[in-house]
C-alpha cells in the first residue's frame, strides 16, 4: 500500500473519529447553549407597549430601575419589544394600561410567581431542585423576599435599604442565627453564604461542604513531618477531627456565636 493512499485512509479515520465526538458532545446535558431562552409571559388578548409607557404610572420605580442589573435588558429598538424591560417580566400591558392599572390586572407579578425569574435564572432553578434548598419552587418563598428585583442592590430587600450588615437579608426569618452574640464567630462579619449556599446544595442546611473542610478554609492548619499531629489556634485537633466535623464532634457546636465561650463550644 502506497505512503498517499495510507495518509488518505488515515485522514478519513481522524476525521470521522472527531465528527463523532463532535455530535456526541452537542448532545450531550453538558453542552447547553450558553444563551438563556427568555420567554415573556404571556397575557391572553394583550401586546407590548414599551416601557414609556410604564413611567406613567410607576415613576418611582423607573426612576430607580436604570442602576438596577436587570436594566441590562432594556432596549430603545421597537423589534425589541417584550424580550427587554418592563415586559419580559411582568408580560405584554396593553390590557393593563387600558384597565387603568391595579395589582394583578392583567399583568404578571413576579413576587407572586418565580417562573418568569427562572427563565433567565436556570442555574439558579437547578438549585432549588437540589435536596437542601430554600422553598421557592413549592410557593412558600419568592425572590423578592431576599431580592430587590427593580433597586440598586439585587441582594437587598425590596425597597433596597441600606442594611449595616450582609447577614440582614437572612436575619429577617433566621433571628436565633443572626443574632449578636457576646463571642461572634467571625465568618458572619463577611455574610451567612460564606458557609451556606442560600439557593441549594447536597449537604444539610445549605452547607457549601460537608465536614470540617468548610472550617479550615479559614482556621488553617499544621500538620508537624513524621508526627501527624494537626494543630489548629494551637491545640491539637487530630483525635478530633476523627469524631466528626468540627460542630458534630460535640466540640464547636455554636457555630453562629456563643455568649459564653469564645471557642463557642456552648
Amino acid at each position: 500500500m502506497s505512503k498517499k493512499k495510507l495518509h488518505s485512509i488515515c485522514g478519513g479515520l481522524i476525521t470521522a473519529v472527531a465528527a463523532f465526538w463532535i455530535s456526541l458532545g452537542s448532545t450531550s446535558c453538558g453542552t447547553t447553549t450558553k444563551v438563556a431562552i427568555v420567554r415573556p409571559p404571556e397575557i391572553e388578548g394583550a401586546t407590548f407597549a414599551g416601557n414609556d409607557a410604564c413611567s406613567d404610572c410607576h415613576t418611582p420605580i423607573v426612576d430607580v430601575f436604570p442602576s438596577s442589573p436587570h436594566a441590562r435588558f432594556h432596549m430603545d429598538d421597537q423589534r425589541s419589544i417584550g424580550s427587554s424591560g418592563c415586559e419580559s417580566c411582568h408580560g405584554p400591558g396593553s390590557l393593563h394600561i387600558k384597565a387603568g392599572g391595579g395589582k394583578g390586572i392583567f399583568i404578571h407579578n413576579p413576587g407572586n410567581d418565580s417562573a418568569s425569574c427562572m427563565e433567565c435564572h436556570q442555574e439558579i432553578h437547578a438549585k432549588f431542585s437540589l435536596p437542601n434548598h430554600h422553598p421557592v419552587l413549592e410557593d412558600l418563598m419568592n425572590c423578592v423576599d431576599c431580592h430587590d428585583p427593580h433597586g440598586r442592590d439585587m441582594n437587598k430587600p425590596q425597597g433596597g435599604l441600606a442594611f449595616a450588615r450582609l447577614n440582614q437579608s437572612c436575619a429577617e426569618c433566621h433571628q436565633e442565627q443572626a443574632r449578636t452574640f457576646v463571642f461572634e464567630h467571625e465568618a458572619m462579619r463577611e455574610g451567612c453564604t460564606e458557609c451556606h449556599d442560600p439557593h441549594g446544595s447536597v449537604n444539610s442546611k445549605m452547607l457549601i461542604q460537608r465536614d470540617s473542610n468548610l472550617c479550615l478554609k479559614c482556621h488553617s492548619q499544621i500538620q508537624f513531618p513524621g508526627s501527624g499531629d494537626i494543630f489548629i489556634g494551637k491545640a491539637p485537633h487530630s483525635f478530633s477531627m476523627q469524631a466528626g466535623s468540627c460542630w458534630t464532634a460535640g466540640c464547636h457546636t455554636q457555630v453562629h456565636g456563643s455568649m459564653v465561650d469564645p471557642k463557642m463550644r456552648f
